[in-house]
C-alpha cells in the first residue's frame, strides 16, 4: 500500500527552527499506524550529539516492535521496555547515518560536520530528520568511501552476522550454511563468510536465490522445494537467522565438532542447545550481539575497501515509510531496505 503524506500533521507552539519531520506511531498495529508528523526537533544535552539523518533502514525488528506480533515469551518484556499499552518511543528506526549538526559542550569525540553512522538502540527514532545520540554510544565516523546508505545497514545486519560468525571461529575452508540468507543479517552472513574464505550455501525462497548467488553464495537451496536436512551433507557452521528449520535436523547436519548459530530462538531451543553443547562436541550458540564501535569501524573499513558490499533492495523516501514496512513485513525484501531522508 502506498501512503505518501503530503499533508503533515503538526504540533502546536513551535517555530520553524524547532521543527522536524518524523514518522510517528501512537498505537501498536499494522503499517498504517505510521504517519508523518511535524514534531519537536531534539535538543542535544552536554554529552550528546545531534545527527542530521541522511539514511535509515526498516528491518523486520522494526516491524515486530511496531505490530507486537512477537513470540509470547518476548511480547510482555518488549511491552515493558517499549510501553505496555501504547508505544513510549513513537518514532521507529534502529540504525542510521548522517552528519553531525551540533555537539554538547562536553563532547570531544565528534565535531560539527562529521559524517557518522550508528545505532538508535531501543530508544528508536532513526526514521526522522534528526536524531539525538549519546556521544559515548554506538556512533562511529563514516569513511568517505562508504555511502550513507551502506553505512546505515551496518548495525543490525553487519554487527549481528559478524558476532555470530566470530563465535563459530569462522575460517577459510569451512562449509557454512546460512538459513534466511535473504534478510539483513543473513545477507551480511553470506558476505562475511565468503570474506573469511568459507564455502557458503544459502537457504531462502525461490525469488531471492539469484540475488544471493550474485553476492557470493557458492550454492543455494530453495526451502520451498528442498529440505537441506535430508540431503546428508554436513556443515561446519549453520547460521540460522529465522529458526524455521528443525532443531534436530540442523544439529544432525553439523560435522562432529560443528557449530549451530541461532540468531533467533526460543527457550525450548535454548535448553536443547545447552544439552547438545554439554553432551557432544557440537556447539550451539545463541548469544546476542553487542554494539562495539571497534566492530562498526571494522565493518565500515571492509565496505570502504571493497571487500564486502551491503545488499540493498529498495529505497523509500521518509514519507513512504509505511509502504516500506508493508514490504518488509511481507518478507519480500532481499538484503536491506533504506529510508532516504532528504532535507528541504
Amino acid at each position: 500500500m502506498h501512503r505518501d503524506f503530503s499533508q503533515l500533521q503538526e504540533s502546536d507552539n513551535m517555530t520553524p527552527a524547532d521543527k522536524m519531520q518524523a514518522i510517528v506511531y501512537e498505537a501498536y498495529g499494522p503499517p498504517d499506524v505510521l504517519h508523518l508528523k511535524m514534531v519537536e526537533k531534539p535538543v542535544p544535552g552536554d554529552n550528546d550529539v545531534l545527527v542530521k539523518v541522511r539514511a535509515a533502514t526498516v528491518t523486520m525488528g522494526d516491524c515486530e516492535i511496531r505490530n507486537l506480533l512477537l513470540p509470547l515469551w518476548t511480547r510482555i518484556p518488549v511491552r515493558l521496555i517499549m510501553g505496555y499499552w501504547k508505544p513510549r518511543n513513537i518514532t521507529p528506526g534502529m540504525e542510521f547515518s548522517g552528519t553531525i549538526e551540533s555537539v554538547g559542550k562536553n563532547v570531544t569525540r565528534f565535531t560539527k560536520g562529521d559524517e557518522v553512522f550508528g545505532s538508535a538502540g531501543m530508544s528508536m527514532g532513526a526514521n526522522a530528520e534528526y536524531k539525538k545520540v549519546k556521544a559515548s554510544g554506538s556512533l562511529a565516523i563514516k569513511p568517505a568511501a562508504v555511502s550513507f546508505e551502506d553505512a546505515a545497514t551496518v548495525i543490525v545486519g553487519g554487527l549481528n552476522a559478524l558476532h555470530f560468525l566470530r563465535k563459530a571461529n569462522i575460517h577459510a575452508g569451512q562449509k557454512v550454511l546460512v538459513i534466511g540468507a535473504g534478510g539483513s543479517i543473513g545477507s551480511y552472513g553470506v558476505l562475511l563468510a565468503k570474506f573469511f574464505g568459507a564455502e557458503v550455501t544459502a537457504v531462502d525462497r525461490t525469488d531471492k536465490l539469484d540475488i544471493i548467488k550474485r553476492i557470493g553464495a557458492d550454492y543455494v537451496i530453495d526451502y520451498t522445494k528442498e529440505d537441506f536436512t535430508s540431503t546428508g551433507k554436513k556443515y561446519d557452521v549453520i547460521f540460522d537467522v529465522v529458526y524455521g528449520s528443525s532443531f534436530r535436523g540442523c544439529v544432525d547436519a553439523l560435522t562432529d565438532d560443528g557449530c549451530y548459530l541461532m540468531a533467533n530462538t526460543n527457550p525450548t531451543r535454548m535448553l536443547q542447545g545447552l544439552w547438545v553443547s554439554w553432551t557432544t562436541r557440537k556447539k550451539i550458540i545463541f548469544a546476542l550481539a553487542a554494539e562495539h564501535v571497534e566492530d562498526m569501524n571494522y565493518l565500515a573499513d571492509l565496505i570502504a575497501t571493497g571487500k564486502i558490499k551491503p545488499l540493498i533492495d529498495k529505497r523509500y523516501p521518509l514519507s513512504r515509510t509505511a509502504e516500506a514496512h508493508h514490504y518488509v513485513e511481507r518478507g519480500d525484501k532481499t538484503g536491506n531496505v533504506i529510508i532516504q531522508v532528504n532535507h528541504s
